[in-house]
């Protein structure tokens, strides 16, 4: 099979590879996939720069989607052919999807939905079900007011829908740039600020009356800790599900004064009852056709060391594939 690997650490020029391995065989439990697209998040690339192996060859990518061609013992005959998404496929394991066969758990190849377009299947495994668990977790957001963290990322336009689908009272983002306040307001965004030309603590007290907002969903915690004691509500949450260091300094007197609550989770590590019941809700949305797809850049594989440098370098607006 064609496919892309790195035996290193290093830049995506430097160590990654393309060229053909053996076809994988499915053992017990497990599907094997026909690659029709993989998607490209930014913890690939951070997994590929600097995290330890996870084996000394890794294909990279852990979101994907394609077709089930094999099935092993105890996996029914009736799965051949089955149109799916892959979520966790290079978590912890070191063949992902950046090749055109992947071999893994049955329960990791989802059935998708006739109407959803395999570029399409290969966004939720990391960016639609981050989105869904951090506008889900700790209570709901109906009639309450969100504030989406990047809401043109791929993370984001995701959770300024389920914000919308869920009947909160109002959706504030913060974008970086005029194009992205306009992808923003399109996937449901009542209120867009521009953390570059204007004052978020400011914008928020006046969007708010100064009451703040009862939930953040936050994309680098680090980066936005010192804003989070002045635009969270009283006993509001905090939901963060990444960050661009590995330390984060809360103001500690503002936060406990207002009751404010902080969650932080990885979309890999949900225990399996959440997984279960974010894909049931997840697949009810796609089946009745509610939810539109953030589609960046598209590659093809002998190019996959510039769709990691578009992640790398966030420059790429929306999710980046790689296409069979």
């Amino acid at each position: 099979m064609l496919a892309a690997w790195y035996e290193k650490n290093g830049s995506a020029r430097e160590v990654l590879q393309v060229g053909t391995l053996p076809d994988p065989l499915p053992g017990p439990g497990e599907v094997r996939v026909r690659v029709a697209v993989s998607g490209v998040n930014p913890s690939d690339v951070k997994s590929r720069a600097g995290r330890p192996l996870a084996g000394p060859q890794v294909v990279p990518h852990s979101d994907g989607a394609g077709v089930i061609d094999d099935v092993g013992p105890g996996v029914s005959s009736s799965r051949l052919g089955e149109r799916v998404w892959i979520w966790n496929g290079q978590w912890k394991r070191p063949f992902g999807t950046a090749a055109e066969h992947i071999v893994l758990p049955a329960d990791q190849a989802v059935r998708l939905p006739d109407a959803t377009r395999f570029e399409e299947g290969a966004c939720l495994g990391i960016p639609a079900l981050t989105a869904l668990r951090a506008m889900t977790v700790d209570g709901d957001v109906a009639g309450r007011t969100v504030l989406v963290s990047g809401g043109a990322g791929a993370v984001g336009a995701y959770a300024l829908q389920f914000a919308r689908l869920m009947g909160a009272g109002r959706i504030i983002t913060t974008v970086s740039s005029p194009e992205k306040a306009q992808i923003a307001r399109s996937f449901g965004a009542d209120e867009v600020i521009d953390y570059r030309q204007e004052d978020v603590v400011s914008r928020i007290r006046d969007i708010t009356d100064g009451q703040g907002v009862d939930r953040i969903v936050e994309v680098d915690a680090a980066a936005n800790a010192a804003l989070l004691p002045q635009i969270v509500a009283r006993d509001g949450l905090c939901v963060v599900y990444g960050s661009g260091r590995p330390q984060v300094p809360l103001d500690f007197g503002p936060m406990i004064l207002i009751g404010a609550a902080v969650r932080f989770f990885i979309v890999y590590e949900l225990v399996p009852a959440v997984r279960r019941n974010m894909i049931r809700s997840l697949s009810a949305y796609l089946e009745a056709g509610l939810l539109k797809h953030h589609l960046g850049p598209a590659f093809t594989l002998d190019r996959v060391a510039e769709a990691h440098e578009a992640v790398e370098g966030g420059k790429a607006i929306g999710n980046v594939t790689i296409r069979f």
